[in-house]
């Protein structure tokens, strides 16, 4: 089909490029560019992964909790004879 139309700078800038680096003609640059454009996009699926039970002591998505323990156990061991710190 032969028909006219206006291209933007950019797509234009794209057109040549694509001419000069493979040395094909205007149309079939257009062409490539214009299917490589209708192509299906890549669909990102949502990751769910696994969680499993460690058996924490405290909530871990709450910070306070976990430094509170963090301290205590800290604390616990600084009470031990030949512990190191």
């Amino acid at each position: 089909m032969r028909t006219t139309v206006d291209l933007a700078d950019d797509v234009a800038a794209a057109v040549e490029k694509a001419r000069r680096e493979r040395g094909i003609g205007l149309s079939e640059a257009v062409n490539d560019l214009v299917r490589t454009g209708l192509l299906p996009r890549e669909q990102h699926v949502p990751i769910d992964p696994p969680s499993y039970n460690m058996g924490a002591k405290v909530d871990l998505a709450n910070i306070g909790e976990v430094l509170e323990l963090l301290d205590e156990e800290d604390n616990r061991g600084l009470d031990h004879p030949g512990s190191s710190s």
